[in-house]
């Protein structure tokens, strides 16, 4: 599995909010959020549920892989989704040590290790 996925007990909008608190107390910022529903509502005249992308980036972790491996950018910054299905709603984080794996540069393996436990963690925490 490329994720780590949890169902969690907050409506869609709390859910986000959530997640940003808990990514910022382990040391991400979001750099990029994409709200899939406004987009393809806008763009394809198309209804989906509630759903973002959230590009998540810790400034020292990525600075290292950045130093370890100068194209790890194509897989960062770490992604974490928030999404309504059925009336329940998702956290889905993105796990480095399998996008940084396909890089197999061995410099990369006890840091993707590191951001993910954080990642993990902060899901845990909404």
């Amino acid at each position: 599995m490329y994720g780590n996925k949890r169902q969690v007990a907050l409506s869609y909008e709390d859910a986000v909010e959530k997640v940003k608190a808990e990514l910022q107390n382990e040391g991400f910022g979001i750099l990029s959020e994409i709200n899939v529903k406004e987009t393809l509502k806008k763009k394809l005249d198309v209804d989906f549920d509630k759903y973002v992308i959230l590009g998540a980036c810790n400034p020292p972790f990525a600075y290292q892989a950045l130093q370890a491996e100068r194209n790890i950018g194509l897989v960062m910054p770490c992604n974490v989704i928030v999404y309504e299905d059925g009336g329940k709603t998702f956290v889905v984080a993105t796990r480095p040590t399998v996008t940084m794996g396909v890089v197999k540069n061995e410099k990369l393996a006890g840091l993707a290790e590191q951001v993910e436990s954080k990642l993990k963690k902060a899901i845990e925490s909404v």
